[in-house]
């Protein structure tokens, strides 16, 4: 334990009362020096007490209370300011021959060749070749040394499964008429993938305003603040497709049942137009190019009933006409949604209907029920997209109502089917790269990714594109599968890149899909054949519960009879049994 302090303490105070030193000398004996401390419980001690000084308080004054607020962040101001606009248009210049003397016509080409021979008689001519040879020489030899366009890692495969899924919004394309108008139909151009035509309208027809607007545009990827070319209709667009042989020319579908094309070489406005008394009688909902060997048939729908084929080259009237005929009940069903692929053959396609069913198709059937086969009911609202696998052609997809659904050729039910949404759906389509892959759109303005090789619940990946009151309308995927448009009702065309995930085919995909696919297949066709042995068994069962009425002898009807007469008196007894 500490020492007590010695009676050798010291207190000193300074003359003026300012300063003090208090001194506590303690002592110890040195073996003590080390040992650990020992604290024990004492009571109070006072050591020193220091009376107040009365010239201090006199110097005291009280000051006067006062508040001061300090911010420690500081202090900012927002300011915002609209820049000018700048539209930019692209031009070019041919430059042909030129440089030509004044005394030298370019047209005659026997004065251009004197010409020629005489410059190359010169002296200076042969130095300036020599010279401007060397130049261009060491230029060459770098351009050869070192490509700067090359791809060093073209060869190397990639895995992207462990890659998550994303994908960005890459530009807008806004309608540049004050009355917006909605995107109903997009179309990428075959061969550049920089241009896409995009098919305004307004669905509505009592929303439909006198001064409407009935022009469609071409837009440039790399310029979104002007339409590269307009396309002028008889009637606004509510379809619109490229040909695959002829990107020049597109044909469209109009509002009020006519169909256009363009050549964009000669102009904006449409070259031909189908009349009025041979086109259909709604707003043509879908067009589709047709496989020949001249490149110019397609096809077009339209929820007055009608499949029409044209060829371009003469528009005065299709070339042929198939009504959409229901099977079952011998009802016409409207066409909203159009799908043709050449590798099932070049007469078959599919259509979906605006009463939620889908319909396979024949063009050379013999029959109307040849013409149009066996329906594949389930949607509760129209099928604004029907497409089938590109890897898988077998297996179609369609999009109606709250769901998007995965039907096989010969099942009558669908396979796959998502879990039914807030929104309504409103375009859907495959990805052109991976067989497990397919977006979706939806009424709320979100974009959703759906991948069935990663989970098959929910999307892979969703993404707000708009506000919950501006919804998506209509979408297209390029070929190469990166880069996919989506057209919303305020007439904005939005371009998404996704990512390498979203589009490089995974290890074994195609062969783990199509499993998949079959094994769902046979799960649907068991449950049919199920439930069609409870419907035959439950009819035997019932057929055979049921009373049996006990069979009776003429002479027991004609009795019967006669006591019946004799009640009501109307029989006569003169008259004989037999008569």
């Amino acid at each position: 334990a500490p020492s007590k302090p010695s009676n050798a303490s010291a207190c000193r105070i300074s003359e003026h009362g300012t300063a003090m030193d208090i001194v506590y000398p303690y002592t110890r004996i040195r073996k003590d020096f080390g040992r650990p401390t020992n604290f024990t419980e004492s009571g109070a001690q006072l050591i020193f007490h220091q009376p107040p000084d009365p010239h201090q308080a006199t110097l005291f004054r009280k000051k006067k209370v006062s508040e001061v607020g300090l911010q420690s962040a500081p202090q900012m101001a927002e300011h915002e300011a609209n820049t000018i606009r700048y539209v930019y248009e692209s031009r070019g210049m041919l430059h042909r021959e030129g440089g030509w003397p004044k005394d030298i016509d370019p047209n005659e080409i026997d004065h251009t060749d004197r010409f020629r021979k005489k410059v190359e008689r010169d002296e200076a001519f042969h130095g300036a070749v020599v010279r401007l040879a060397g130049m261009s020489e060491s230029y060459i030899n770098q351009n050869n040394a070192i490509d700067i366009y090359e791809n060093y890692f073209e060869d190397e495969e990639f895995d992207y499964s462990s890659e998550k899924p994303s994908a960005r919004q890459v530009s807008v394309f806004r309608d540049p008429n004050a009355t917006k108008r909605t995107a109903t139909n997009i179309a990428w151009h075959p061969e550049q993938a920089d241009h896409i035509a995009v098919a305004y309208s307004i669905l509505q027809f009592q929303a439909m305003p006198p001064d409407l607007s009935l022009h469609s545009y071409i837009w440039d990827l790399q310029n979104p603040n002007r339409p590269e070319q307009e396309l002028v209709p008889p009637s606004p667009l509510c379809c619109l497709q490229y040909n695959i042989k002829d990107p020049h020319v597109l044909v469209g579908g109009s509002y009020n049942g006519l169909l256009s094309y363009w050549d964009v070489r000669k102009g904006s406005r449409f070259f031909e137009s189908s009349p009025i008394e041979k086109s259909h009688r709604d707003p043509v909902y879908k067009v589709q190019w047709l496989q020949s060997k001249t490149g110019t048939e397609f096809a077009s729908v339209s929820t007055d009933g009608q499949v029409l084929w044209w060829d371009f080259r003469k528009m005065a009237e299709p070339m042929e006409s198939m009504t959409l005929l229901n099977r079952n009940d011998g009802m016409t069903l409207g066409a909203v949604s159009l799908d043709y692929q050449p590798t099932l053959g070049p007469t078959k396609f599919m259509v979906g209907t605006e009463q939620g069913i889908s319909l396979l198709c024949n063009r050379k059937g013999k029959t109307p029920q040849d013409k149009c086969g066996a329906p594949y009911p389930g949607h509760y609202g129209p099928v604004y997209s029907i497409q089938r696998n590109t890897f898988h052609s077998r297996y179609f997809l369609t999009i109606g109502d709250w769901t998007a659904r995965i039907w096989f050729d010969d099942c009558r039910f669908p396979i796959l089917q998502t879990r039914f949404h807030n929104s309504y759906l409103t375009a859907g389509c495959w990805s052109p790269t991976r067989p497990s892959v397919f977006f979706t759109t939806r009424m709320d303005g979100t974009f959703d990714i759906w991948d069935l090789f990663f989970k098959q619940k929910e999307p892979a990946l969703s993404l707000p594109l708009t506000t919950s009151d501006v919804g998506l309308q209509s979408m297209e995927v390029h070929s190469s599968g990166q880069l996919v448009s989506c057209g919303a009702t305020d007439g904005s065309v939005m371009l998404l890149k996704l990512s390498n995930g979203l589009v490089a085919q995974q290890p074994n995909e195609r062969n783990g899909i199509a499993q998949m696919l079959e094994r769902e297949t046979k799960r649907e066709k068991n449950l049919d054949a199920r439930a069609k042995e409870l419907r035959l068994r439950a009819k035997q069962q019932k057929h055979e519960e049921a009373p049996r009425v006990p069979e009776m002898s003429e002479s027991e009807m004609r009795e019967m009879e006669e006591e019946y007469l004799r009640q009501v008196g109307a029989l006569d007894e003169s008259r004989s049994p037999i008569e």
